[in-house]
């Protein structure tokens, strides 16, 4: 089967029984992908995951002239069931609560819930060689694209004017930088070191304060970004403070090949940058490959307790997320509240929220060493206790 619609025909009369018994059941492997819209053909059988304590329940629901014990083992048992014709596996893995699996994800086909295991989870039991792999990894990619195209068309509208609102104009901003250069840097300084000399990139740098102001402390800054009002601003900004400022508007992940020279001696990615990736493998590669021998990586942003679990109102915060949702939500883009009432267009974009243990795990598994990792608390008192900011050192070994 070749459409997602074809699948879901398919898999409804099954579903159907096991939802009308309140059955948890997970769709796995090509099946899986399908569904999600990865470009994948999906050969006999399907594979359901369901619940383990219900094995004794689906013998009493299917036809047991249909149903037959593959295998067993100390890890799970797998039923094949041929439902009119068509071949399907039964897996219920011992000892695993399949409601409670963070990789299983819910999504809607023809009003209809179906519970799929997530492209991360998937992409764990495959080898890269494998051609289901490479068929997630492509879907990462267009979707990325997709996304880039969004972000792009939001942030190359009224950013410029959202900066000057926020910030003063690129002379006003200039002077402030040039008066105290370390306070726009005062989150980053223990991380930073000496700057004299250095030869640094801020990945997704906006409206360039961060770079502009290592340059007035002594490096060489370079900024990429998709934004052209982003880099008018931070331009014109840097020719008032009479620092040189290398600002490359692109996408990060069409960077120039020229780029990728592993000659910085540092790469700055900070507060709200993340989630603009779906697959945090090839930006993490991007950093290896930009990165010096010996060179590190800071990256600080938003803490994902904040940002994916806690809902907090004054002093009250409730558990109103789930840490492990990788769902791509549809947010507006940042700057828009900095705009004046009478800007009021809404610019959407789709975002992503990491764990930690994602985000580490990609950027080791890029190459990077990893160094530190601190957690820093909320500053507001009734916030006391919550971690707001991560940082996340990494060095690039000799």
């Amino acid at each position: 089967m070749k459409t997602k619609e074809a699948l879901n025909s398919k898999l409804q009369p099954i579903l159907s029984i096991l939802d009308q018994e309140s059955i948890a059941y997970t769709i796995e492997g090509a099946a899986s992908c399908l569904l999600q819209d990865v470009e994948v053909s999906v050969t006999d059988p399907i594979d359901i995951a369901v619940q383990w304590d219900f094995c004794a329940k689906v013998h009493e629901l299917f036809d047991k002239r249909r149903l037959q014990k593959v295998m067993k083992d100390d890890q799970k048992t797998v039923l094949s069931y041929l439902h009119e014709d068509h071949p399907f596996h039964f897996i219920f893995y011992f000892n695993h609560v399949i409601v409670t699996d963070p990789f299983r994800l819910p999504i809607n086909i023809d009003n209809k819930t179906v519970w799929v295991r997530s492209l991360d989870a998937e992409l764990r039991f495959l080898k890269k060689e494998d051609s289901l792999y490479q068929a997630i990894k492509d879907h990462f990619r267009k979707l990325q694209e997709s996304n880039t195209v969004l972000n792009g068309g939001a942030w190359n509208q009224e950013a410029y004017q959202a900066w000057i609102e926020r910030f003063g104009s690129p002379k006003e901003m200039a002077h402030k930088l040039l008066s105290h250069p370390k306070r726009s840097l005062s989150h980053l300084l223990e991380y930073l070191g000496d700057l004299q000399g250095k030869k640094v990139i801020n990945l997704l740098g906006s409206h360039g304060a961060k770079a502009i102001a290592m340059a007035i402390l002594g490096a060489s800054s370079t900024v990429v970004d998709i934004s052209n009002e982003n880099a008018k601003y931070a331009r014109e900004v840097a020719d008032a403070a009479d620092v040189p400022l290398n600002y490359i508007i692109s996408d990060v992940l069409s960077l120039p090949e020229t780029e990728k020279n592993s000659s910085y001696d540092l790469v700055l990615m900070e507060l709200g940058i993340l989630h603009y990736f779906i697959d945090l493998e090839p930006l993490a590669t991007l950093v290896y490959q930009l990165l010096d021998q010996g060179g590190k990586l800071i990256l600080q942003d938003f803490h994902p307790i904040s940002t994916k679990l806690i809902t907090s109102k004054g002093k009250k915060h409730k558990v109103t997320g789930n840490y492990f949702d990788k769902k791509l939500e549809i947010r507006e883009v940042a700057y828009t509240k900095h705009l004046t009432q009478s800007q009021d267009n809404k610019h959407d974009v789709y975002l992503r929220k990491w764990t930690i243990g994602e985000i580490v795990t990609a950027f080791a598994e890029a190459g990077l060493t990893i160094t530190r990792l601190d957690e820093s608390p909320n500053i507001k008192i009734s916030d006391i206790g919550i971690p707001k900011v991560f940082t996340l050192v990494a060095e690039k070994k000799g």
